[in-house]
């Protein structure tokens, strides 16, 4: 049975403090898109009326029933429109689904991960994709816990290389930016980013950080951790087996390719947009730290977020999709069932 967890309308006082709220039923209404009646409520305070839909994150849908599919789908790096023909949709409408489950699914992941245990090991790497054509390239640097394999931060940005002079992608190059302007190298300023994002995750104390022998991570790591990181790095040439210090995100940077056209080399899915690339890697983010075993040998229990101890189990499908999440830490927990429990005040578990 749903119970509210607080009055959702932001001018009202019981918003933010639920000390003394009241609220009473208020009668029912019945959606064209579901076989059920949905309950609604009024607060006695603001006198505002609201329904569980206010709370869910299916709200305004209209084929609320195909949601956990297009999230499996999209999970699964196929197409846009293969998933459009395969459950009878418009398009348009899996890439609004598309957008919508990106920015839901970004906000869960920063809900659920507020603070990582100390003394772990993190590694960092950069894959590379491109945007509508193979001469604007994208850089995706992503950092992960090396043990738990838990994705903690992805960024896209753009960057700029040039092939040589005289060459045909050289000429087509040089046009582009005629027309488009001279493309921004962003691949210093995304890295930093997603290195600031692991910093205020982390408690007070040492690190070890893993990387290539890339020039600029030696110095945004000092600019970043100060003398708190422990840099370790591994020639990019090295032999990539289990043995290898950067095994995890090798494989995971193989996987996100496995698990999103958009990074797939030489496909028409790739990303037309660097901004709905950003919305599915949140998408694979989700799927990956939360609902995925780290390993197919693995209890499927054993998402990277249980063995990091930010949660007691995996997640299944549908708990992902279940509840608003941009509330923050006041978002209601995605395995809450009656919406009582909210994120903020799930107690963490032992890693």
């Amino acid at each position: 049975m749903f119970a509210p967890p607080f009055c959702p309308n932001p001018r009202c006082r019981h918003h933010h403090d639920r000390a003394g709220w009241r609220y009473q039923r208020h009668g029912r209404y019945r959606p064209h898109c579901r076989r059920f009646s949905i309950q609604r409520f009024q607060c006695m305070s603001c006198r505002r009326t609201f329904s569980r839909q206010t709370f869910r994150a299916d709200r305004g849908d209209r084929r609320p029933e195909t949601n956990v599919r297009i999230f499996e789908m999209l999970a699964s790096g196929v197409g846009l429109r293969q998933i459009a023909r395969t459950l009878g949709l418009n398009p348009q409408s899996v890439q609004n689904k598309l957008g919508k489950y990106g920015l839901t699914l970004g906000k869960l992941h920063d809900n659920l991960c507020q603070r990582l245990p100390a003394g772990r090991t993190f590694v960092l790497d950069e894959e590379e994709t491109f945007e509508q054509k193979s001469i604007r390239p994208l850089t995706v640097p992503i950092v992960l816990e090396a043990q738990t394999w838990f994705i903690v931060a992805t960024e896209v940005g753009s960057i700029r290389r040039l092939a040589p002079e005289g060459t045909a992608r050289r000429r087509r190059q040089d046009r582009d930016e005629r027309l488009h302007g001279r493309r921004p190298d962003e691949s210093r300023r995304v890295v930093q980013q997603v290195l600031q994002r692991l910093r205020d995750r982390l408690p007070e104390g040492l690190l070890t950080l893993r990387s290539d022998q890339k020039g600029s991570y030696a110095t945004l790591v000092l600019e970043v951790f100060g003398e708190r990181a422990q840099h370790d790095t591994t020639s990019s040439r090295a032999p990539r087996t289990s043995s290898n210090q950067l095994f995890a995100i090798n494989v995971t940077i193989a996987m996100s390719r496995d698990n999103n056209g958009r990074l797939r080399r030489e496909s028409w899915l790739v990303t037309k947009l660097a901004a709905k690339l950003r919305r599915q890697l949140s998408i694979f983010v989700a799927y990956r730290n939360y609902i995925r075993q780290r390993f197919n040998y693995d209890p499927v229990s054993d998402s990277p977020a249980r063995l990091l101890g930010l949660l007691p189990r995996a997640l299944s499908w549908r708990e992902v999709l279940r509840w608003r999440q941009d509330w923050g830490q006041r978002s209601v927990h995605p395995m809450s069932r009656s919406g009582l429990r909210l994120v903020g005040a799930a107690a963490p578990c032992a890693a």
